[in-house]
């Protein structure tokens, strides 16, 4: 069903952008023309044939998705890398304009969104209906790792800290909190987790993980961590682990100042890389990158702007093939050291997918517009800007996303249902 819905509105842009000056060479593919299982599938793949083949040259089967990637227009691809927050509990003239104007790929919540169970239920679907005429559905995120970063209302069953978990060294139980997490996020619309945290709390001044960590260890970080990530995959909700390469280490919030680790490459590897690894191998979707520097790697760049760390490392070195997101591209790390327009352009040239700008509006308008003006003058390839705008878009395939309102929720269901997960 998610499928088909996908398929519909991937099928309709294609119709409405064949008129437009960027539009593809090839003839627009319809619901009739093309399946909609074909839609993401990789190059190369084809089908089983139904009759002995005239030529020994094997046929590839059309990628639709970079097909559609082909037929969008500037502004379009940039706002699928774009995903942003507004302040209030309604949908307010700041929400309207980044999905009317700025085409966003998604949003993401705070407590500061979410005051009622109704209410929650009510700006997602208000979200959802105005971004309808668009050619793709949007993500609609938020941070519910449990404990004390948890957004989801009160009403609904609280999940433990990470910290809880990992003392149980059960990865049964923790598979099942990751599938709480994942059903409560559902419930209420939201179809990506920034969760789980898979850094390792090594520095006991550590001022923003703490609990928010499953361990001090490798194996309790990934042992715990993995079962978190796999339940809320379950649940069809996309998680987000984080914060690569690591924010274990650090004795500065990255919501305040830039933090500095001293750690080698060969330290990475070793010990903060080995979650995060474990993660991809498991099937991870998207990873967010943290406001760090790592002087011993790259002495000029945080880890948000560094090529070597997120395409070097991550992308190759660990052969991640899913989406890269930033960190709050809004935190002190960024804000006290860069304008946003140079953050923005920084942030992507380095390999990230996603840019996320989580509060202000001109904030948010101005990494558009620079990511834009880097494009046109060819700073940017577009061949770059398309291979994220794919990742971005084979993923929402993937896990069948759609703008259909959601229905009302019933908090005693949805408690019981998470009684019914814990056993």
């Amino acid at each position: 069903m998610y499928q088909k819905a996908l398929m519909i509105i991937l099928c309709m842009a294609m119709l409405t952008l064949a008129g437009c000056g960027n539009a593809p060479m090839e003839p627009t593919p319809t619901v009739d023309s093309v399946p909609m299982d074909d839609i993401g599938k990789a190059e190369g793949e084809t089908p089983a044939p139904t009759a002995v083949p005239s030529t020994p040259t094997p046929t590839k089967e059309p990628d639709t998705i970079q097909r559609i990637v082909d037929g969008l227009t500037l502004d379009q691809k940039i706002g699928q890398i774009m995903m942003v927050g507004f302040e209030g509990t309604t949908l307010n003239e700041h929400a309207k304009s980044m999905i009317n104007d700025y085409h966003v790929g998604g949003f993401i919540f705070f407590k500061r969104n979410m005051k009622s169970v109704s209410q929650t239920v009510s700006l997602v679907n208000a979200l959802r209906v105005a971004n309808r005429p668009k050619p793709f559905p949007i993500f609609i995120s938020l941070d519910e790792e449990g404990g004390r970063v948890a957004r989801i209302p009160n009403a609904i069953t609280q999940t433990p800290t990470a910290r809880t978990i990992g003392k149980r060294k059960d990865e049964a139980y923790a598979k099942k909190i990751g599938e709480v997490i994942g059903l409560k996020c559902k419930k209420f619309g939201f179809n990506m987790d920034f969760a789980p945290v898979l850094d390792i709390n090594s520095n006991p001044d550590n001022p923003i993980i703490g609990d928010r960590a499953f361990g001090e260890t490798i194996k309790t970080v990934s042992t715990s961590g993995i079962p978190v990530m796999q339940g809320i995959q379950e649940q069809g909700v996309i998680p987000v682990v984080k914060h690569f390469p690591g924010h274990g280490d650090t004795s500065v919030d990255s919501h305040l100042g830039l933090p500095k680790v001293g750690n080698s490459l060969s330290r990475l590897k070793e010990f903060e890389l080995v979650p995060f690894q474990s993660a991809i191998d498991k099937g991870a979707d998207v990873v967010l990158v943290a406001h760090i520097l790592f002087p011993e790697i790259d002495g000029d760049n945080p880890a948000t702007f560094s090529q070597k760390i997120v395409t070097d490392i991550l992308r190759d070195d660990m052969g991640f093939e899913g989406v890269i997101c930033t960190d709050d591209m809004e935190m002190g790390a960024i804000t006290e050291n860069y304008t946003m327009e140079d953050a923005a352009v920084r942030a992507f040239k380095a390999g990230n997918d996603l840019l996320l700008v989580c509060h202000t509006e001109d904030k948010q308008i101005a990494a558009f517009n620079a990511i834009n003006k880097a494009v046109q003058s060819g700073d940017i390839p577009m061949e770059r800007l398309d291979e994220s705008v794919y990742r971005i878009l084979k993923l929402k395939k993937k896990y069948g996303l759609t703008d259909k309102p959601i229905d009302a929720v019933s908090t005693t269901k949805v408690n019981d249902a998470i009684a019914k997960i814990l056993g």
